[in-house]
This record gives structure tokens, C-alpha cells and sequence, in this order.
């Protein structure tokens, strides 16, 4: 097991603004960057957290792909709907914008949708549903995202990991946080492996010849190379319904692109036919729709909340200590987290170790 190096939440959030600000993202704009990727390491998920500050923010930055100025163009716009072009700033602050928008459509005219074109990672997808359960809605995104997933019966990778995310407000101290992929794995996921020196799971990912493949930075060079794919949910082919993981994913790929008439599939692989880099161009959605149109927030929450607590007590199977609802895990690692601090890998230490020499940030390192 890796020995992690715990640092406080204050600390990596002042680098990594720092950071994001010495690159050119404005200062506003940087905080909100930080604390998505926060969020997704205050809830456990370590995959979309502050390991990919570097690779996925500050290096394409620097390499010229996606811009640190997010210029956001309205599109088109109606009383509960909304299209945005992100110009390829960063996803994280378009996406923030994008669902505050349809959370104040949705106290209006109680639901409203924003779609967005021509951006760049989001980060945690639950961050944004958690916005909209907060303002006491139900909250709902997805994004495209470059090819990863092969379709039943395939072996080429066409679709995204494409989360579809759902946040619902509960009268309990945290909201059901549904925040999945619609694949088995995302590569997120694999690239923690990578860093870690883990294997990736057999049945993950399948290979050109069909066959499951486990060597985690293997893994990664051919999925770029285009020799490898992420399997959908329930499995490579039938028996154990991939082909729900399959349909679910281009659902999410339907509505980040087509509503806003954005890029979709091969289009997203983020390098043109020369191999060179280029932007990604990726779609988001956001819909907020307000419990008080219905029958209110109250009896919503109330409602949720009885439905979550009758799972969590219904019968367990042999052996197991306890049943979980979406968004429960999370908070209980936040209340680990919330004093001892951000949990770091050697990986991760060496990238904030690279980012401050680079960058010239100077910055005293509490390790």
C-alpha cells in the first residue's frame, strides 16, 4: 500500500490558484477551477481530483490546446433554455455558469437546460448536480468526451465515458449523488492505476483481437492509439447487458451534441489527422428542474429521504456490514478528509513539485 502524504485543503488550494493564475486563467476563475478539483478528492474520487491538475489543466494549457481566458458566447436563449460556446476556455468555469443559468430559469419557469459547445474537461460531473440539489432541485449533466468506449460487439473505441449525473436533494445531511460513467472504468480511473502501478481490472477493457486487456499504461498508449477500448457498463457484449452501459453513453452523447450542434465520436479524439494536438471541443448539459413546481422541496426531500433510508435497512447479504445509497461513501470520506487533509500520491507530489519549479512559483512545500 503507497504511503500518502496528507496536506491541508488550504495549502493545495493557494497552489494550485497560483498555478492556474502564473498560466494566465484570471483569479476568479482560478478558485473556481481549484475547487472542482477539490471536490472531486473531498469526496473520494480520486480520479477526477488533483492529480490531474497537471495533465489534464496545466499541461494542455501550455501546449497551446485549450485556452486559461474562458470568453463565453450566448448562442441562443429562451425563457428556460440556453446555448453557450466556451471557445475552448476551461470547462470548469463555462459548466459552472452553464448550471447556475438553469437553476435560475428552473426558479422562473421550474425547469431550465443549458447546453453547452466547445469545451474542455469539466471535472467532477457531481459537482454541478450537488449545485442544483443545493438550491433545493434536481440536478442533471452530462458531457461528451474523447473516445474511450467501443460499442456492443465492437472493439473500436467511439464513445466518450460520457457520465449522465443525477443530484437530488434528501432531507438527510447529504443529497443522492449518482456521478458515474457510463462505462465499467473511466480512464481517469486508469490513469490513477498507471501511477499507483496497479493493473487494471480484467474485463475493463478489450483489446482489437477482442480480448480483455490489463496492463494499465499499455492500456493508455492504445487507447490513444485507438488499439484499445473502455467496455460499457454491464460488460463486453451481451450476457451482461452492455448493451445498456452502450445505449446510456450515446444518450450522453446525443444530448451534449446535438442540442447545440456541437462535435461528437471520432471528432473529439483531440488530435487532427496528422496526429498533431488540437482542442477538444467537447459538450455539456445541464438541467435544473425545481421540486417546488411539483409538490415542494419539503415533501421532495422528505420523500427521497425515506426512500434511501428503507434501501440502507433493508436486508443485508451474509457477510456484508452495510448498504450504501449514492452519495453516502463520499460523505463519509469528506468527514475523514475534512480535518486530516488531501491525501497525495508520489505521483501527484511530483507533479506539484514540477509545477512549482516550472512555473517559478516559489512556493514552500509542506513535503
Amino acid at each position: 500500500m503507497e504511503k500518502r502524504t496528507y496536506v491541508s485543503w488550504k495549502f493545495i488550494e493557494h497552489f494550485m490558484v497560483e498555478a492556474f493564475k502564473k498560466v494566465g486563467i484570471p483569479e476568479a476563475d482560478a478558485y473556481v477551477c481549484a475547487d472542482v478539483l477539490m471536490e472531486s478528492d473531498r469526496r473520494g474520487i480520486e480520479s477526477h481530483g488533483v492529480n490531474r491538475f497537471k495533465p489534464i489543466y496545466i499541461d494542455r494549457i501550455q501546449a497551446g490546446i485549450q485556452k486559461p481566458v474562458t470568453k463565453i458566447d450566448l448562442l441562443k436563449e429562451t425563457p428556460t433554455t440556453a446555448v453557450l460556446d466556451a471557445n475552448d476556455g476551461m470547462g470548469m468555469v463555462v459548466s459552472k455558469k452553464a448550471m447556475q443559468m438553469a437553476i435560475d430559469k428552473a426558479k422562473k419557469f421550474g425547469m431550465g437546460m443549458v447546453a453547452v459547445r466547445n469545451s474542455t474537461h469539466y471535472g467532477i460531473a457531481g459537482y454541478y448536480a450537488t449545485m442544483a440539489s443545493k438550491a433545493g432541485m434536481i440536478g442533471i449533466t452530462g458531457t461528451n468526451a474523447r473516445p474511450s468506449i467501443a460499442p456492443t460487439f465492437g472493439v473500436e473505441n467511439m464513445l466518450g465515458t460520457n457520465p449522465l449525473t443525477i443530484g437530488l436533494p434528501t432531507d438527510e445531511e447529504f443529497p443522492f449523488i449518482l456521478d458515474c460513467a457510463t462505462s465499467i472504468t473511466q480512464r481517469g480511473k486508469i490513469e490513477y492505476f498507471a501511477k499507483v502501478g496497479k493493473d487494471t481490472p480484467k474485463g475493463m477493457v478489450v483489446g482489437r483481437d477482442g480480448l480483455p486487456k490489463t496492463d494499465s499504461n499499455e492500456i493508455l498508449e492504445d487507447l490513444v492509439k485507438g488499439n484499445a477500448a473502455l467496455a460499457p457498463l454491464g460488460g463486453i457484449g451481451e450476457e451482461l447487458a452492455g448493451y445498456k452501459g452502450y445505449g446510456y453513453a450515446t444518450v450522453v452523447e446525443i444530448l451534449s451534441a446535438a442540442l447545440q450542434a456541437g462535435n461528437f465520436l471520432k471528432m473529439l479524439t483531440g488530435r487532427n489527422e496528422k496526429g498533431a494536438l488540437i482542442p477538444y471541443h467537447l459538450g455539456h448539459f445541464f438541467i435544473a428542474i425545481d421540486t417546488e413546481a411539483f409538490m415542494g422541496l419539503d415533501s421532495f426531500k422528505k420523500t427521497a429521504g425515506d426512500i434511501l433510508r428503507d434501501l440502507r435497512n433493508s436486508q443485508k447479504s451474509p457477510g456484508a456490514e452495510r448498504i450504501y445509497t449514492a452519495g453516502e461513501k463520499e460523505y463519509d470520506i469528506w468527514q475523514i478528509r475534512k480535518e486530516k487533509g488531501l491525501p497525495l500520491t508520489a505521483a501527484s507530489k511530483e507533479d506539484i513539485l514540477t509545477v512549482n519549479e516550472k512555473l517559478d512559483l516559489n512556493i514552500t512545500l509542506p513535503f
